[in-house]
């Protein structure tokens, strides 16, 4: 099997690897950025959580509301978990796992 590389047919190794270790930063840069969230945002995620939960109670009932409050508080605290045994200690922890929680906001907003 005949390749064809984009070096032609005397490729350089090491030329190849910077160029996919470049590609891998541009990548990862990019997926960073799509998952970027801003605190004020993840207030707004939380905002609406409890929202839901207070709409739900009062329309269906009081048992459903607390199901979708205490699901939001258990992804938190799973994320919290997740965080510290990452490495993130502190504050650091807690935005981590507060921005994940409730940063799906960030793809409702304008």
């Amino acid at each position: 099997m005949d390749q064809r590389w984009p070096e032609g047919p005397n490729a350089d190794p090491d030329a190849a690897r910077d160029r996919y270790n470049a590609d891998m930063r541009a990548s990862r840069a990019a997926i960073l950025e799509v998952f970027r969230v801003e605190l004020p945002i993840a207030h707004v995620g939380l905002l609406l959580v409890v929202l839901a939960g207070v709409f739900v109670s009062v329309v269906w009932s009081l048992k459903t509301g607390v199901i979708i409050v205490g699901a939001f508080a258990a992804l938190f605290v799973v994320a919290l978990v997740v965080a510290l045994l990452a490495g993130k200690r502190g504050r650091g922890a807690v935005h981590a796992a507060y921005k994940f929680t409730f940063g799906w906001a960030n793809w409702i907003t304008p």
